[in-house]
């Protein structure tokens, strides 16, 4: 149970970071601040806090909770996303960072305006604006509130409106005022708290696991009884296989998702474009791949160690009421987001578990600060600026942007209660967001590297895409949302092509970009460390396929 102590701990956490947000965001003399103060920290952020600013914002609700929740069932065939996601880092280093910094970006849309069109700008500054409010905002709120109303409530559902509004105060508390300078330099601390609570959790949970209470016997134990939750690729046979089909982790859809994620998500990337230069930026992002292969011994096998329990057996502990804390319908492969939080309530110590929930507190709080950040980020100098306010003073572009972020996070608090579901919110986020993203990604490659890409190719390229994507998903095929996946992100790629092709009368556009062979230069450190990063990959592939 919660005591005293723990509550202590973790209100002098939440103090500290509103404190540290605050503080690290003030001006010298308390001049006014700029736009590029406000949503890009000054560029001045070094490469140690880009790479764990990516990781703090990457890591909340959606992989604490739900993540484990989805290793619970499947195993660690879930840290695909995870461990692709360190490869995905390095090819976003090399390949696309140059480009974006060159041309001094704030947001992603202003790269498809210098790049397509203000047209082209405006639809996918709006389509971000309502995902990160209505998905990704909302669903952080709702996961993150669950937890805290397991651990620190009756777990059924009574806290959850208090831990929404809890969780967005302390969010709104510093990102508003402080902007990404605030969410930046909170992170780092963050990221720290987040990895050592979450070692502790799971060093706490592979101890329990066995009446010895040794972590080696725990490990052993679980290899031993559950072997089907320790394989990367699943067999064609297999009841997730839908959810992660097999060798195209690999080769397949995956990379779609991450390469949107990683190379074009607003919330993500502004931490490297608030870089002093290229060289920081890139070191930042393979800091952030480093952490990136840690997070699933803090994130996936807990969710695994909590089967475990529940399972039971010979030679596994006995832990009263587990059976219908954390029940199923159909065991032994569904997903139970309830996995993470209850392993906090009924195995950390006093004292301890106010710093594992502050540890959980910190991924989705610095989550929601990110994008908050963001959303104020894209509705200020994607809307409001174009359209609403061209000649805006600073003043006024920085209290627009507080102004937006406020407004999409009390929507995010109403319908958070609403999103609620059995299946497991993890890979439900990333099937529905791969309806638009390959859509999206396939713009941005072809506005990269194909200078025939114009803007009337990809406007219809990236609005096909969505109604091939929607109609996949409702045709009756019945294929594995990957697949679904690449198709469309390669049925895109051919139709801005061939559209482009035509309508430019197959001459290059005027806004193609012109790269040249130093654009992709990297450093001798910077290939080594990339190369040690695929070798860690593949060792764990080999070593659990």
């Amino acid at each position: 149970m919660i005591t005293t102590l723990d509550i202590v701990v973790f209100v002098l956490y939440i103090l500290l970071i509103v404190a540290l947000g605050l503080y690290m965001s003030r001006t010298k003399g308390g001049a006014e601040k700029t736009a590029e103060d406000y949503f890009l920290a000054s560029k001045a952020l070094p490469w140690w806090a880009i790479g764990t600013s990516l990781i703090a914002a990457n890591i909340s609700a959606e992989q604490m909770i739900g993540m484990s929740g989805q290793a619970f069932g499947m195993g660690i065939a879930i840290a695909s996303y995870e461990l692709m996601a360190a490869a995905t880092l390095i090819i976003v280093a090399k390949y696309f960072l140059p480009i974006f910094i060159e041309k001094q970006l704030f947001t992603i849309p202003q790269f498809v305006k210098e790049r397509y069109s203000d047209e082209l700008k405006t639809i996918l500054a709006i389509f971000w604006l309502f995902l990160f409010t209505f998905v990704n905002l909302s669903t952080v709120l709702l996961l993150g509130a669950m937890a805290l109303d397991t651990i620190m409530g009756t777990g059924d559902g009574s806290y959850l409106y208090f831990g929404i509004i809890g969780l967005a105060l302390i969010a709104a508390g510093y990102s508003l005022y402080g902007g990404l300078t605030a969410v930046a330099w909170t992170d780092v601390v963050q990221v720290v708290l987040l990895i050592f609570g979450g070692i502790i959790t799971t060093y706490l949970a592979f101890t329990h696991v066995t009446p010895s209470g040794n972590f080696g016997d725990g490990v052993s134990h679980v290899l031993d009884k559950l072997p089907e939750k320790f394989h990367m690729i699943l067999s064609r046979d297999h009841p997730m296989y839908k959810e992660l089909p097999g060798i195209a982790v690999l080769v397949g859809g995956m990379w779609v998702a991450n390469l949107y994620y990683w190379g074009f998500n607003q919330y993500i990337i502004q931490r490297a474009l608030a870089a002093k230069n290229i060289k920081e930026a890139q070191k930042g992002l393979l800091l952030a791949g480093f952490l990136k292969i840690l997070i699933p011994f803090i994130v996936v096998l807990p969710g695994v160690a909590a089967y475990m329990f529940y399972a039971g057996g010979e030679g596994t502990s006995v832990v009263a009421g587990v059976s219908d804390a954390l029940r199923v319908d159909n065991p032994p492969f569904q997903a139970n987001d309830n996995a993470y939080p209850w392993l906090i309530k009924n195995l950390i110590p006093s004292g301890f578990k106010g710093l594992v929930v502050a540890a959980l507190a910190a991924a989705i709080i610095s989550s929601l600060a990110s994008m908050m950040n963001s959303i104020s980020t894209i509705f200020t100098m994607d809307i409001f600026q174009q359209y609403i306010n061209k000649n805006a003073s600073s003043r006024q572009t920085v209290n627009m942007g507080r102004i937006s972020a406020a407004v999409a996070l009390i929507i995010a608090m109403v319908i958070a209660p609403l999103l609620a579901n059995g299946r497991g919110i993890f890979n439900v986020i990333q099937e529905y967001t791969a309806v638009v993203s390959p859509g999206i990604l396939a713009v941005f490659i072809m506005g990269l590297f194909y200078k025939k890409a114009n803007s009337r190719g990809a406007i219809i390229g990236v609005l096909v895409s969505i109604i091939l994507a929607l109609g996949l998903k409702f045709s009756g095929l019945n294929l594995p949302w990957m697949h679904e996946t690449g198709i469309v992100f390669v049925t895109t790629l051919l139709l801005i092509a061939g559209i482009s092709h035509l309508t430019g009368q197959g001459k290059d556009d005027p806004n193609a970009i012109q790269l040249s062979s130093s654009t992709f230069k990297t450093s001798g450190t910077f290939n080594i460390m990339a190369f040690t990063i695929l070798l860690i990959l593949a060792f764990i592939y080999a070593l659990f396929w």
